[in-house]
């Protein structure tokens, strides 16, 4: 029987990611990354999930890789663990046109820091913390860490944390910008998953269209990204939930979205 490192289910239009080596603080082995990549890839292609949440088990989100399995000589080796583990599921995090929200208990640390920041929006309980720890042990911010810390906080600030690897409280975080809100540790999981549901029961092909909007904004010019925005707005405007929301609009109800 192959271990759950990742419990993955649906509820309420919601697709659950609940990393699941608790006993490790969820840090990354091999067979977790993968079946979190498959999770991840349930989610883009069922339909019925309209949005995601992201959280880990136990007294951590993530500590981030499993230094034994770095280090093992009979091991993947550092770079098949970066090319293979993690890349595809930071792409499939941004790539995925569905909103995705992850709750961070306990430490999220290296990798684990890095995953949670690539989400869309970022929650976190008041206990919990977020260091790039790279640098302690020699080796360089991975998952996309160099290219979303630098978006999310500032070249400088981003620059000092990764060298120093300082330890940043989840109310330092939201003050400078690195995560949307701090909510009491008890009622983390319940606030951050009714986010994810209020996401699900939105208009979310036209938040895909946005979050496509949002990757595109890293490197497109002002005219690019017009015009991007142009044409994404003419798709948004021919999507039944448009017609639906002004329907509602005008008969003075709640609209009703299918995220079509």
């Amino acid at each position: 029987m192959v271990n759950e490192f990742i419990k993955f289910s649906v509820e309420d239009l919601v697709g659950k990611i609940i990393l699941n080596r608790p006993e490790k603080y969820n840090s990354f082995v091999r067979e977790m990354a993968l079946q979190m990549q498959n999770a991840l890839d349930k989610c883009a292609n069922d339909k019925n999930i309209r949005a995601i949440f992201i959280a880990g088990e136990g007294k951590a989100f993530s500590s981030g890789q499993d230094l034994g399995e770095a280090i093992d000589p009979k091991g993947p080796g550092v770079k098949n663990i970066v090319d293979e583990n993690y890349n595809p599921i930071i792409k499939k995090i941004r790539a995925i046109e569905k909103p995705i929200v992850c709750a961070v208990n306990g430490v999220a640390a290296g990798a684990g820091a890095n995953i949670a920041l690539a989400c869309d929006i970022v929650i976190a309980g008041t206990s919990s913390s977020f260091i790039q720890a790279f640098s302690k042990i020699g080796l360089i911010p991975d998952c996309g860490g160099t290219f979303f810390l630098p978006r999310l906080i500032g070249f400088g600030k981003a620059t000092a944390l990764m060298m120093l690897a300082e330890n940043v409280s989840a109310a330092d975080a939201e003050k400078m910008g690195m995560i949307y809100k701090v909510v009491e540790d008890e009622k983390l999981y319940g606030e951050a998953f009714s986010v994810a549901k209020t996401l699900s029961e939105m208009p979310t092909s036209g938040i895909g269209l946005t979050k496509k909007l949002l990757n595109q904004s890293t490197h497109h010019s002002l005219d690019q990204q017009l015009d991007a925005e142009g044409t994404e707005q003419a798709i948004a405007a021919s999507t039944y939930d448009f017609q639906e929301g002004v329907k509602a609009f005008f008969e003075k109800r709640k609209p009703v979205f299918k995220g079509e």
